[in-house]
């Protein structure tokens, strides 16, 4: 059920910014979600128990940061832009159960930082490093039990998409667990405003991934191979990434019950662990 905490004044990301000599860093995709509903709106659809503790992937001026401090029992930020840490330390004076840290999320085990399993991600993300957030937190142990992420909309539905639209994200995902869109965002939620809407995209991660742990590497590089030329048909795109011969993959592929001629975006995933046990 979700959780009703007394609220929390908003922040006003222009002002602060201002009062601290700041300005948003394109480069780094700053874009401060602080519209109050938002927040509360995401905190809900997390889930988060009082035993909780919250891995926060670029908490910016500190807005989702308090949201996550009223309903867990711990969070663990990780800023990469050291000129916003007064600001954010401003914004959550008075929590007791948040932890700063100043470093590249890419750049650390979430296993390191997290003291217990079982935790959640959530985040408003940078959007030009979607990918790497998702790859870097799904192929770490223990994985998270459930991922939040804000991100750009069309990213998102990327994500979620169904057979006949897929991409190698979305099988990168999927693999691991269930993912949804849960809320939509517009971009004047945030400051400064992006050009494009937002949405935040949960996966609730499954116990074990949809293909065995240890044929997780030939399905990766099954798939690479799969959508690296995807006007071509999965006879040719694979023989050509996998270096065999158009004649080998697709007794391969008619072996699986699929036809030569589909293009991997048609693929469900279980039709992706079918091909990959038999290569």
């Amino acid at each position: 059920m979700p959780r009703f905490p007394p609220p929390l004044p908003p922040l006003n990301s222009a002002a602060i910014l201002k009062a601290h000599g700041l300005r948003a860093d394109k480069a780094l995709g700053q874009n401060f979600l602080q519209d109050p509903i938002a927040l509360q709106r995401i905190v809900d659809m997390s889930e988060i128990l009082p035993t909780d503790t919250v891995l926060e992937i670029g908490p910016g001026l500190g807005a989702l940061t308090r949201h996550l401090a009223a309903a867990a029992k711990q969070v663990v930020a990780v800023e990469l832009d050291g000129r916003l840490l007064p600001a954010l330390e401003e914004t959550i004076r008075g929590f007791t159960n948040i932890e700063i840290i100043q470093a590249d999320i890419l750049d650390l085990d979430p296993a390191k930082i997290i003291p217990v399993p079982d935790y959640l991600v959530v985040a408003n993300i940078p959007y030009y490093i979607t990918s790497a957030i998702f790859r870097h937190l799904l192929e770490t142990e223990p994985r998270p039990r459930r991922i939040v992420l804000t991100m750009q909309k069309e990213v998102a539905e990327r994500i979620c998409a169904k057979p006949g639209d897929m991409s190698l994200l979305a099988l990168s995902v999927q693999v691991y667990g269930a993912p949804r869109i849960a809320a939509k965002i517009p971009a004047g939620a945030f400051h400064p405003a992006p050009k494009v809407d937002s949405a935040v995209v949960r996966v609730d991660l499954f116990r074990s991934p949809i293909i065995p742990p240890p044929q997780l590497d030939t399905f990766f590089h099954l798939a690479k191979a799969g959508f690296s030329q995807k006007r071509k048909t999965l006879r040719n795109s694979l023989s050509a990434g996998m270096k065999k011969s158009p004649a080998q993959i697709e007794e391969t592929l008619r072996a699986a019950g699929i036809d030569p001629m589909r293009r991997a975006e048609t693929l469900s995933l279980e039709e992706w662990r079918e091909l990959t046990t038999r290569m």
